[in-house]
């Protein structure tokens, strides 16, 4: 046997180690043992073996245990493999870019503090320039760490952004290949979500041009990540949401409330939502391209948490004006608003429903009208009273209705919210009642006839303050006669004054 057998031996070794090692790392029942049995301490140096598939998968197996958990990829920091990967990636071939770039990205992915620990081993001046190589799948792999690196906090997105990321993720996102665009888009939203500096950063590197186009596109995948991107870059301001306005995004981002795949309808939903916020003309740039309705149809179609973007859509649109309002009512918005405030079980989302129906109906007497036509302030209420409603849906509940009541001249509507509802809201109903009667004779006549006005004489005997002094104003709309007649001591005064009475000639 010669000499270089021995070494032919040992390299098959170890090409056939770490082959195992990295298949056997797909499984999640071998991680634990393999930690234990040292697996880290034995791949560290086969990351600069003198063999390229031996470095290759080394770092495909170190990835694959980075990506599993968080505490091994802390062991990863801290048996130092960083900075040998950061080393061997500015030299060596495509392969071995990608593996590494994948390990990073493992590394990065779990929190804030590993990261650090990426960028801090030097990791981004590697990695950015490999947004610049020749293989599409390097591109992928770097662009994919450097999203996971930019998703954490606004310091880590501005680690990125001076790494000088930004104008190369541009340039990515222009490549044919599919997989590129989306982890580029996707790189993207991550830097652009955590302040309006950042998201800046992107829109001067002319991204928006290059993104909005692609909400045509047929792959959904693609279409997910680019409306969470044009979202985020809305969401910060109005020069912002602008800016994504003025890259014609309407009516196409439209379609993508009817996709077939849910994530791309959400996101556009939340896109839409960050853009109708801002101001007036904004969200009346959304009503003309034909928005309301297709609002008002996702969240008639969207199940759960995915009508939430939906709902405040409507709401932030209806919020500013009543001829925008009135577009709500008018494309049947408080159908699907009433279905969710009564059938959803998330509190968060009835809560969301209660605060876009006041913003709808909170502007005239007609919106209001709509609202309790529509049966909606009954359901407020038990919204309101119900005991297992969290705070924040009993508060905005309360609002709404509080909103809603005090423009509603609907009188038939109001009257069974008199017998159902807490003090402070019988206090809502009686002003209305107070203002409307004087003026009205068939309501005051219809007020007698539905026992209203003998509800609020038995009320009167229980209650003080501001209520008796609705229900006096209410009292004086009527003869003292009728009053007394419906007052609950009246059969006991006329059996006093039979017990009292003398017939003549006796």
């Amino acid at each position: 046997m010669s000499v270089l057998q021995h070494f032919e031996e040992y390299q098959k070794a170890r090409v056939k180690f770490v082959q195992s090692v990295a298949e056997a790392a797909t499984r999640p029942q071998n991680i634990e043992v393999m930690n234990n049995a040292g697996v880290m301490q034995l791949l560290r140096p086969l990351l600069l073996d003198n063999v390229p598939s031996i470095q290759q998968t080394a770092a495909l197996a170190l990835g694959r245990l980075a990506n599993y958990s968080e505490d091994l990829a802390e062991a990863v920091v801290g048996n130092e493999i960083l900075p040998q990967l950061v080393y061997s990636l500015s030299d060596q071939n495509r392969f071995y870019k990608k593996a590494a770039a994948f390990v990073l990205r493992a590394v990065a992915k779990h929190s804030p503090d590993l990261a650090q620990a990426v960028v801090d081993s030097n990791a981004l001046e590697t990695l950015v320039p490999c947004l610049e190589e020749f293989d599409p799948t390097v591109k992928e792999a770097a662009a994919w760490a450097i999203g996971y690196i930019a998703q954490h906090t606004p310091g880590l997105a501005q680690h990125v952004v001076d790494a000088g990321a930004v104008p190369l993720l541009v340039l990515c996102i222009q490549e044919p290949e599919i997989t590129l665009k989306r982890i580029s888009a996707s790189s993207m939203g991550d830097i652009c979500k955590h302040s309006p500096e950042l998201a800046q950063s992107v829109v001067d590197a002319g991204a928006v041009a290059y993104l909005a186009p692609l909400i045509l596109h047929p792959d959904a995948k693609l279409k997910r990540q680019v409306c969470g991107a044009l979202a985020h870059i809305s969401k910060h301001s109005v020069d912002l949401a602008e800016v994504v306005v003025e890259a014609e995004i309407f009516p196409n981002i439209l379609n993508c409330l009817k996709d077939s795949d849910t994530m791309v309808r959400k996101n556009a939903a939340m896109c839409i939502r960050e853009i109708a916020k801002h101001t007036p003309e904004l969200a009346k740039l959304i009503v003309n391209s034909g928005g309301a309705a297709a609002l008002v149809d996702y969240v008639f179609e969207a199940q759960g948490n995915n009508k939430l973007p939906g709902i405040m859509a409507i709401g932030y649109i209806a919020a500013f004006s009543e001829t925008l309002a009135l577009a709500a009512i008018v494309s049947k918005a408080i159908a699907p608003l009433k279905e969710a405030l009564i059938s959803e079980p998330e509190d968060h989302i009835k809560a969301a429903c209660a605060w876009t129906l006041g913003q709808i109906g909170r502007h005239t007497p007609d919106h209001a009208r709509a609202l309790a036509e529509g049966d909606v302030l009954r359901h407020l209420l038990a919204c309101m009273v119900h005991e297992e409603s969290s705070e924040d849906l009993k508060t905005k509940a309360k609002r709404a209705l509080k909103a809603i009541l005090a423009k509603c001249t609907h009188l038939s509507a109001l009257q069974p919210l008199l017998r159902d509802s807490p003090v402070k809201v019988q206090k809502y109903v009686l002003r209305q009642f107070a203002q409307l009667l004087p003026h009205d004779v068939e309501a005051r006549r219809a007020f007698v006839q539905s026992g209203g006005l003998q509800f609020l004489q038995e009320l009167n005997e229980t209650v003080g303050g501001q209520l008796s002094e609705f229900i006096t104003q209410i009292n004086n709309c009527y003869p003292p006669e009728v009053v007394e007649f419906y007052s609950p001591n009246y059969s006991k005064t006329l059996l006093q004054k039979i017990d009292e009475y003398q017939p003549e000639g006796h």
